[in-house]
């Protein structure tokens, strides 16, 4: 079963292209064309969103640098140890509704210094899959499309990464103990 499950995600990518290509090409569509047209316009969008990603990096470097985020850690781990969350995981928690790449960072790390197979490996490995970047999203591609009533959006979405972290918590605890 592991073999097949490879050799399906080894193909997955070149047969779906394949598939995209070949369909362009029944449609009559110049995929060529069609394809630097799509890149150029990508360029003014990475222009117009790159604001938005400078502000949101220096904002989280300067959490991060000033000892907030320390502070935060030493003043909530009494009701963290109350339900069971380790407070290594907590800024990855806290990080990855800003930033994938960082979260993925501090997963990295978590993983290397616990360990895959820890408590605070699957912890940390199922938050990162359970959860998304939500403010980043809404900087970026709203940003990106000039919306700017995203409170609705805002708000569904942290409490979807709240429930997503709860439910990795849950799920994990109640699968490795």
């Amino acid at each position: 079963m592991y073999a097949l499950v490879t050799q399906l995600s080894t193909w997955a990518i070149p047969l779906l292209l394949s598939y995209v290509l070949a369909y362009a090409l029944y449609k009559k569509v110049p995929v060529y064309d069609t394809f630097t047209s799509g890149a150029k316009a990508g360029f003014g969008t990475a222009i117009r969103i790159m604001p938005h990603l400078v502000g949101m990096m220096v904002a989280i470097t300067i959490f991060r640098e000033s000892g907030a985020m320390d502070l935060l850690l030493k003043t909530i781990r009494p009701l963290l140890d109350l339900i069971h969350f380790p407070v290594e995981v907590l800024p990855l928690s806290l990080l990855r509704p800003i930033t994938g790449s960082g979260s993925l960072a501090i997963t990295t790390d978590l993983i290397a210094q616990y360990g895959p197979d820890s408590y605070i490996g699957r912890l940390a490995s199922t938050i990162q899959g359970s959860t998304d970047t939500t403010l980043y999203v809404l900087t970026v591609y709203f940003g990106a499309v000039a919306v700017r009533n995203t409170k609705y959006a805002l708000k569904v979405g942290l409490l979807s990464d709240l429930v997503g972290v709860l439910a990795s918590l849950f799920v994990v605890w109640m699968v490795f103990g």
